[in-house]
């Protein structure tokens, strides 16, 4: 494990914690530790019998949070991806909770070590994993998968124009010798994108659309809305913050749907008021960094938050 020190500004910190609204008994639910930033201020807030579950994938940050833990018998870390929310809560004897927080994607640690292989910034092992303790690498993927699965890849999850050249580029590349390194994939891509927005790197899609699939990003997040939604409380708070618009318009998505009625059929004749209350409603509008918070923390700049608040009403089966 790196002993290497590398900084995480937690990103809508203050506004995150407080659309918790939290109570200083409740029990709350961090899904992605990270560094502990939003954990750490969530304890502050809470009383002596108030308790927080947090889940993480990174080694790096279960060593962080496992420091934690032992100052601090309110905090509980689960070393496993929050997708298990719900198979974890049963496994610690917790039926309901008072709030969820996601704050969704990579870190800047992650980012910035460059032996993690998620930054084509330096040249490193073509990893990607954000639990390096098990699972197929990004190196390892590109040198078996078909080339329609990487040109697929690529077009959905880094939105590429130019998936179909870049996966081709691959596969014949693979003829000659493995793609082992982050400068080996980012020089290959470069090659074969003819333009890209001012200040953007060739790369910048191709690496967010590897690391989303390898990671299963948005696979563990459509599992996990659902299961946040029926373990919460009556009044309890979900707050999800995204950093690009694949994971947004899930959340978006999901939101909407989980805070409508159950349409009936026309004829069915009954009384707005005798409908059930939606699972959720959804609390103000979306919000984003303020500029002070971009200025500081450029990487701040393509967050939205957005809140939801469970109901009294039935929870019914909804997809995200």
């Amino acid at each position: 494990m790196s002993t290497a020190v590398f900084t995480h500004r937690t990103v809508l910190l203050g506004e995150a914690v407080s659309a918790l609204s939290i109570r200083p008994d409740g029990t709350y639910v961090d899904c992605t530790f990270g560094r502990g930033g939003h954990s750490r201020l969530i304890l502050q807030q809470l009383g002596p019998h108030g308790r927080l579950i947090a889940f993480d994938k990174d080694p790096e940050a279960i060593a962080v949070g496992e420091a934690l833990a032992k100052e601090d018998s309110r905090f509980t870390l689960v070393h496993n991806g929050f997708e298990t929310l719900g198979e974890e809560l049963d496994r610690l004897g917790v039926a309901l909770v008072d709030g969820v927080l996601m704050d969704l994607g990579i870190s800047s640690p992650q980012i910035d070590d460059g032996r993690r292989g998620f930054s084509f910034r330096f040249d490193a092992p073509l990893d990607m994993r954000m639990d390096t303790t098990r699972g197929m690498t990004a190196a390892e993927w590109l040198a078996t998968a078909d080339e329609a699965d990487i040109r697929e890849v690529i077009k959905t999850y880094g939105e590429e124009r130019f998936a179909r050249k870049i996966a081709a580029a691959i596969v014949a590349q693979r003829d000659i010798g493995p793609i082992t390194t982050t400068r080996e994939l980012a020089l290959l891509v470069g090659q074969n994108v003819r333009t890209r927005e001012p200040g953007q790197d060739p790369a910048t899609r191709t690496f967010q659309a590897i690391r989303i699939f390898i990671n299963r990003e948005l696979d563990e997040l459509r599992a996990v809305l659902p299961q946040a939604v029926q373990r919460l409380a009556p009044a309890g708070r979900l707050a999800v913050i995204s950093f690009h618009s694949l994971e947004d318009r899930i959340v978006k998505l999901f939101l909407r749907e989980a805070g409508t009625t159950d349409t009936l059929p026309s004829w069915v004749m009954v009384r707005a008021s005798d409908m059930p209350e939606a699972p959720v409603k959804v609390v103000g509008k979306a919000v984003k960094p303020s500029d002070e918070e971009v200025r500081d923390n450029p990487r701040a700049r393509s967050a939205i938050m957005r809140v939801a608040e469970r109901t009294t009403g039935p929870w019914r089966e909804i997809s995200a």
